[in-house]
């Protein structure tokens, strides 16, 4: 003799990732926010800049070595 079994209705997985309880982590708008901030703030900056003295940044300088080496 078989016992009855209950079985739960699952929801599907469409109506749980985009109903009413959908809910974002908090940083999925931390970080477009913070990135968009420093962005802006390196816009507005960019009227003050003014050209560099000597050889050149930095990561030039070590593509120019690593290039050397290779050659």
């Amino acid at each position: 003799m078989s016992a009855p079994t209950h079985t739960r209705a699952r929801p599907s997985a469409h109506a749980s990732r985009f109903g009413a309880d959908a809910r974002l982590h908090w940083w999925a708008l931390a970080l477009p926010a913070l990135a968009f901030g420093l962005l802006l703030l390196l816009l507005a900056g960019s009227g003050q800049a003014e050209a560099a003295t000597g050889e050149g940044p930095a990561l030039v300088q070590v593509a120019q070595q690593l290039l050397r080496a290779v050659a």
